[in-house]
Order: structure tokens, then sequence, then C-alpha cells
């Protein structure tokens, strides 16, 4: 993090000018991208907050809280996404996969995601400027010891999240906070795994990163109160909204939105009515942004039935995975990624 003095790399004064606020402290106009435009100096140590354009909207944020440097571990859909938001707030961001080939589809996701954010004039920099920020690897001895956060996005499994936290956690330094992106595993039992449980957190993050505006933090017994409030302040910074809940099966959203979505397949299946109307009943008779069946596609209906099966093990009966979602998996029909789900894509 930046201390008092020490200009960061990534400023440049040329870009800052001066605004005083109504209670005479200064803070700094930063445009267009809040880490590559800070303003702060000697001479004005305690200057810690910039404004930023988000939505067409002024809004100030403060830099302390954004993070210098991130690691991602999985460069699927969700961990390029959430690559891509970080790297778009100015941190340098690594992501960690596991083979060269899916290492370089990783970057991959996030210069589409990148450009894409650029069409929709949503990036205030340059694609390839922000890709700058962006490093992919295959070694975990390779992983930057300085990070300030560490969080896996890898599939629901609770071995291989175990397996790539404690591999990551042997190569950090002992300031950096360990997350897990889970949607439905517990927190506390991932975190007992590791040495010291007391920086590990949930941030469950929702697709597709960039334009969803929620993180569910997810605090365990164990869970220190600096961590949480370090990862409430990097949530705020992406311009995001957080919601703090206690570790349990499924979470809150996950537990609610899991529990929609299977009675929607439930009803395609009993030929209640078909996806297209389901969805439309939802979204226009309870103003759901997104029909369940819908959301199912681009969640992927490989990682509802993983969340639906663990959910089911844990409380009971009522989260069974309907028969039609396991038919659609086992037939490779996973949803957008794959272009077919309970909707074609």
């Amino acid at each position: 993090m930046w201390r008092p003095g020490r200009w960061p790399r990534w400023s440049s004064r040329a870009a800052c000018h001066w605004a005083s606020t109504a209670s005479g402290s200064r803070t700094a106009t930063a445009i267009p991208d809040p880490r590559a435009t800070w303003c702060g100096s000697r001479e004005y140590p305690n200057v810690r907050s910039v404004k930023v354009v988000r939505d067409g909207r002024e809004e100030l944020v403060n830099v302390d809280s954004a993070p210098d440097v991130v690691v991602v571990i999985g460069g699927g859909r969700m961990g390029a996404g959430i690559a891509q938001v970080f790297a778009g707030l100015g941190s340098e961001v690594s992501i960690v996969e596991s083979s060269d080939e899916a290492a370089s589809a990783a970057r991959r996701r996030v210069a589409d995601g990148l450009a894409k954010a650029a069409e929709r004039g949503a990036l205030p920099q340059d694609p390839e400027t922000v890709l700058g920020r962006l490093t992919v690897l295959t070694d975990f001895a390779a992983l930057p010891p300085q990070a300030d956060l560490v969080i896996e996005a890898v599939p629901e499994r609770a071995d291989l999240k175990i397996d790539v936290l404690t591999r990551a956690e042997a190569r950090v330094g002992p300031e950096s906070v360990l997350a897990t992106n889970t949607s439905s595993l517990s927190v506390a039992e991932l975190g007992a795994a590791l040495r010291e449980p007391g920086r590990f957190v949930g941030t469950h993050l929702f697709n597709p990163v960039p334009a969803s505006k929620l993180v569910e933090v997810v605090v365990a017994p164990q869970t220190g109160d600096e961590v949480v409030r370090r990862v409430r302040g990097w949530v705020r910074a992406l311009g995001k909204t957080d919601i703090v809940v206690r570790d349990s099966p499924g979470f809150a959203t996950s537990r609610l939105g899991v529990l929609l979505g299977l009675e929607a397949i439930r009803m395609l299946e009993e030929g209640v009515a078909d996806a297209e109307s389901i969805d439309k009943a939802m979204e226009l008779g309870y103003r759901h942004p997104m029909g369940p069946l819908r959301s199912t596609d681009l969640v992927g209906l490989d990682v509802r039935l993983a969340i639906a099966e663990y959910l089911h093990a844990t409380l009971g009966e009522r989260f069974v995975p309907p028969q039609l979602l396991r038919d659609k998996v086992a037939a490779g029909e996973l949803g957008r990624k794959t272009g077919r789900g309970f909707h074609d894509w």
C-alpha cells in the first residue's frame, strides 16, 4: 500500500489538480484512471482520495482501499472477470493457471472483457494499458510475495480450493489477505487447512463480474476484523456494494438463488411452461432482472449442480437436484459457455 512521502510508481503529477472541499480538506481529482493519475506528495501526505467517473457520475474513492497487488488463482470466466476489474482499478494483477494453454486462454478472456468494456464506454483507460498490468503464471513459486489480496476462483471442489490456497499461503507474506470466491462451501472448513485462518475470508463475486454490483463478504468464526475491514474497502473501491454474512451453507445469495433456480427447473421438467415463459414470469411479474433459468445458464449448469449437491448434503431434501439438471450437465449442455443450456446462446 502507499505510504506518506513516497510517490507510487503509477502516479502522474501532470494529470492532477487540487480541489478544496467545503471543509477545506484537499482531494485529488483524477481523470480518467483513479490509480494512474492519483495525486500525492511530501507536501500533502494526507491526501487519500480521488474523484473518479463511474456510470457518468463523479464519486470519491479512497485510494487506501485499492490493493496494489492482486493474485487471482484460476482464470476461467469468473477469475478473468475478477482480474479485469482489479486491473481496471489500477492494481497489478497476476492470474495463476494450471498450464500454458490455460494461462493464454485466461489472458484472452481478460483482453476480450476489456475490449467490450471499452466499447460500452465503461473503461476510462485504453484496454492495452490496463492489460499491461496483467501477468499470467503457471507456477506458484512466481507469486508476488507482496500481494495484498490472493483470491481463488477455481471450480467448486473443496479439495482443489484447499490445495491452491495452501500453496499460495506458503508463497505470500504475512500481511496478505487470502480469500475464496466459493458460492456455497464452508469458509471455516476451507480456512481450517491454513496456517493462519485469521486472514482468510469469503469474497463471493457474481457473474459477469464487471457488471455485477454485489459482493458477499463471508465471515468465518476465525476471520479477523481487520481482514473484513480491508476487504470491504476493496469492494467499495471497485464501485460495488458489500454485504457481510455469517459463514453458513450457501450464505445468503446462493441459498435463495439456487432454491428458486431448482424449482424453475422442476417446473420445466414437469411441463408447467417453457423456459422462456418461466423466465418472463419472474422478470415481468416480479421485476427480476433475469429469469432463474437464464441465470442458471449464465452461472453454468455444472456449477449450479455442484452447489445444489452441496446444499442437498448440508441442508436437506429441499435442495435435491432435478434429474433434468443432471441430464443436461451429462450431455455437456452447460449454459452460455457451451452455447446451450436451458436457452440457446
